[in-house]
């Protein structure tokens, strides 16, 4: 006799919390083996196809193609053991991986997970999953499973540590997700209406901020999600987070691009320009390590790392993402380069892995390619610093002693001054200057 299983959308790491189904790779009624993708998902970072732990028969889908799903809501149920997938009972136990790369050794122990009994009324218990293929594809209002440690309907751990931190008793929110499940912007909208509150006055509301009210209603609205939705809480978690201040110089880069000029003209791989300011980087936080590390703040420490993941900035069609080339102290130009071009290539065609999109300990952004000289970034939290690289063009400076024309570049380096203070910020930026006026300079801490 076949077994029902239910698949969830299972947890693809890093504080994701949703996915969008892009498309289906099954149909209700398909034979599925063990670790066969069924769905192809995008989250706030990347791409995802995931794989099916179980073998069997698709009895139902869940979720039309374009629909946001949260972590641990049901993706498709699956008829195990049954002689249409060839007998194979030990099927039903699943091949123990969630998403493949993602987290796998953990993944058993969720499934096993048992729901409570009871389940409050805003949060009705699951429906029994469909036995035959001919269920629909789509359910319109598929059912939300309670959580472990009690009946408040919420899946995220996010949303339950927001929540706590900010004294907030979830019990009292109607979440508007699937089935009344909380979602976090349920707990912000409800943090930030608490706020509203104790701030208001007792006299109307003026005229100005009502017609601004007014206005918003007319305009036309964008989903603040993906990648956008993403970038805005990085950037906003950074700002709320973290001190920053930021300090810039001007350098002459003409030693710099002929130095460039001459490796390339030897006529191995050709090196990028970002290769060698990555390079310089890594020779900086040698000397300043005191930037290369982030602020355990539970803990109150600074933690100093010993290796440098270095973060850049891409554009790409669906939006800013900054990949991670580990371990760049280690690599040198021309691996730098090979490295930059593989994670840019993989950025514009949605394939960097969650994995590939964090762990970063220092971020380069040369934004300098959008044909801006100067720029005050925003620190990649939970980094402690970032380095801005503007356009490299000629101006009139002064070299040797005489007015002539060379290639200037402004830099700028935002930095977390909980790490350190303006003394090392500014040792660190004027080290890198050095290297990029006088490339020689680096050769010292090979």
């Amino acid at each position: 006799m076949a077994q029902v299983l239910e698949f969830k959308l299972p947890d693809l790491g890093e504080g994701l919390t949703e996915a969008e189904i892009v498309r289906w790779l099954v149909q209700v009624g398909d034979v599925v083996a063990v670790d066969q993708p069924v769905v192809e998902v995008e989250t706030a970072k990347a791409m995802v196809e995931v794989p099916c732990p179980y073998g069997g028969v698709v009895t139902a889908r869940f979720g039309e193609e374009g629909t946001e799903l949260p972590v641990g809501a049901p993706l498709i149920t699956v008829a195990v053991g049954s002689e249409s997938d060839g007998g194979e009972t030990g099927a039903s136990e699943g091949s123990g991986n969630v998403l493949v790369g993602y987290g796998t050794s953990e993944a058993p122990a969720r499934r096993r997970r048992v729901r409570p009994a009871a389940v409050p009324a805003s949060a009705p218990a699951a429906p029994k999953a469909p036995a035959a293929p001919t269920a629909p594809a789509a359910p319109a209002a598929p059912a939300v499973p309670a959580a472990s440690d009690g009946p408040v309907p919420v899946i995220s751990p996010l949303v339950r540590r927001l929540a706590r931190e900010n004294g907030l008793d979830l019990k009292e929110l109607q979440g508007t997700g699937p089935q009344g499940l909380i979602l976090r912007a349920d707990v912000e909208n409800a943090l930030r209406a608490a706020v509203t509150e104790e701030r208001a006055a007792p006299a109307p509301a003026p005229a100005a901020p009502a017609a601004v009210s007014s206005a918003l209603t007319e305009g036309r609205r964008v989903p603040l999600k993906g990648v956008r939705g993403a970038v805005a809480d990085k950037l906003s978690r950074s700002r709320r987070e973290i001190p920053d201040a930021t300090c810039w110089v001007d350098a002459d880069a003409t030693e710099l691009m002929r130095a460039r000029a001459a490796m390339n003209a030897t006529g191995g791989p050709k090196i990028s320009l970002l290769a060698l300011l990555a390079r310089i980087c890594t020779a900086a936080l040698a000397r300043f390590p005191e930037l290369n590390s982030a602020v355990d703040v539970a803990a109150r420490e600074i933690v100093q790392f010993d290796h440098v993941h270095l973060g850049f900035a891409a554009q790409t069609d669906r939006g800013l993402v900054v990949p991670v080339v580990r371990d760049a102290h280690a690599r040198d130009a021309e691996g730098l380069t090979s490295e930059f071009a593989r994670l840019t290539e993989a950025g514009r065609a949605g394939r960097l892995t969650p994995a590939e999109l964090t762990g970063g300990t220092f971020t380069l952004n040369n934004y300098g390619v959008f044909g801006v000289d100067g720029s005050t970034p925003i620190i990649n939290h939970p980094e402690a610093a970032m380095l801005g690289v503007g356009r490299i063009i000629p101006k009139p400076w002064v070299h040797e002693g005489e007015l002539a024309v060379r290639q200037v570049v402004q830099l700028s380096l935002t930095f977390d001054h909980r790490v350190c203070d303006g003394g090392t910020a500014g040792g660190f930026l004027r080290y890198v200057a050095d290297c990029v006026e006088q490339p020689a300079v680096l050769l010292r801490t090979l």
